[in-house]
C-alpha cells in the first residue's frame, strides 16, 4: 500500500483559501455587488399546470415607483413556425418563444407569464404581486403514458404526430406525441421467446 505521506492533499488538512473570509463575514457574493445602473428582475409564474390566459392587467405594477418595465409575451417578436436545428434535434422557434413567456396558454406549473424590471429586487417582487392574470383552467395530464393516449388533453394544438415523409392525413388531429420511433435489430420476438429469463420493469426518471 502506498504511504499517504506521498500525497500533498490526501491524508492532510489543507487550509481553505476562502475559509477566513467566510467565517469573518468578509466574503463577497453576487448579491453583494451593485454596479451603477443595475436593475433587478422578478417573474410572475403560473399556479396552474395547464390553463388558457384570458387577460393580463399589469397597470398597477407598471405604476409602482421604481418599476422600469413590465414584459409579457406581447413584447416578444412573433417567431412563426421557423424550425431551427439544435444538435441532433430540431425545435420550433414559436414554441421556444412561448416557453420564455407564455403566449396563449400556460403549459406547466411555474410557466413564466410576465417579467418585471425594477430598481431593487424588493420593488420587483412587490410589483409581481400587483399583476392580475385571469386564467381558464384546462385539464392537465401528469403522467407521460396518459399524455400519449388519443383522448388526452392536448397541450399544443398545432403539433401533430409526425408521419413518414412528413405528409399529414386530412383527418389528422393534434397530439402530444410529436414523433414515434422504433429501434430494433434482428428478430426481437424470437429473442424473447428463446430467452431463459425475461425481466420487465418500468423506470421513471427526470427529464434528460
Amino acid at each position: 500500500m502506498t504511504s499517504q505521506s506521498k500525497y500533498k492533499v490526501i491524508g492532510t488538512r489543507p487550509i481553505r483559501h476562502d475559509g477566513v473570509d467566510k467565517v469573518t463575514g468578509r466574503a463577497v457574493y453576487g448579491a453583494d455587488i451593485h454596479p451603477t445602473g443595475l436593475i433587478y428582475a422578478a417573474m410572475l409564474r403560473s399556479p396552474h399546470a395547464h390553463a388558457r390566459i384570458k387577460r393580463i392587467d399589469f397597470s398597477r405594477a407598471e405604476a409602482l415607483p421604481g418599476v422600469r418595465a413590465v414584459c409579457t409575451s406581447a413584447d416578444l417578436p412573433e417567431q412563426g413556425d421557423r424550425i431551427v436545428e439544435l444538435g441532433e434535434g430540431a425545435a420550433n422557434m414559436r414554441h421556444l418563444s412561448a416557453n420564455i413567456l407564455a403566449r396563449d396558454k400556460v403549459l406547466y406549473r411555474g410557466h413564466a407569464v410576465a417579467a418585471v424590471a425594477a430598481d431593487t429586487i424588493h420593488i420587483a417582487e412587490e410589483a409581481v404581486k400587483l399583476i392580475e392574470v385571469e386564467y381558464e383552467p384546462l385539464p392537465a395530464v401528469l403522467n407521460v403514458l396518459e399524455a400519449m393516449q388519443p383522448d388526452a388533453p392536448v397541450l399544443n394544438e398545432d403539433v401533430y404526430t409526425q408521419t413518414p415523409g412528413g405528409a399529414q392525413p386530412d383527418d389528422a388531429k393534434p397530439s402530444n406525441l410529436a414523433n414515434h420511433y422504433v429501434f430494433d435489430k434482428g428478430d426481437v420476438a424470437a429473442g424473447f421467446a428463446a430467452a431463459d429469463f425475461v425481466i420487465e420493469r418500468e423506470f421513471d426518471t427526470t427529464m434528460v
